[in-house]
């Protein structure tokens, strides 16, 4: 089986497993807290444990912070928070920098609560934060 192929079973697949949204009112309800002051060192202190060269990382702060809520998915729990878009260029395991790739940061209590385009799952990830993202004002290139 192709590459194109199994990509586009996999991508099927986890729009099949994703939950209902939720209810106008079960949005209402949801408690996103206060804004986030200082949200630009949160975020950074965040990222100084996950990635490769934090010192050198070039983290680009593109929209946010605003409220926002993503149902949750098979690789991922449902997420709502203060969501704030950053571009990063992170160098990787081999020195060099490998390019620019969004993440979308979610803050609850002064703290990152969630996450997407980092981890194991960053595929996925970094597609949940090209969506977010779009959702939070910033286009990804």
């Amino acid at each position: 089986m192709g590459i194109l192929a199994a990509t586009s079973i996999a991508s099927a697949f986890l729009a099949g497993c994703q939950s209902q949204p939720l209810s106008g009112e079960e949005l209402a309800a949801l408690d996103y807290g206060q804004r986030p002051e200082g949200y630009e060192k949160i975020v950074r202190d965040y990222l100084r444990t996950h990635l490769v060269e934090p010192d050198f990382a070039l983290i680009e702060f593109k929209a946010g912070p605003k409220p926002l809520y993503q149902k949750d998915a098979l690789l991922r729990d449902r997420q709502h928070g203060w969501a704030v878009c950053v571009m990063i260029n992170d160098k990787g395991w081999r020195g060099g920098y490998e390019g620019f790739y969004p993440m979308v940061l979610y803050i609850r209590e002064g703290k990152v609560v969630a996450a997407n385009g980092d981890g194991l799952e960053r595929a996925a990830g970094v597609r949940y934060a090209h969506a977010s993202c779009r959702e939070l004002g910033y286009e990804v290139p």
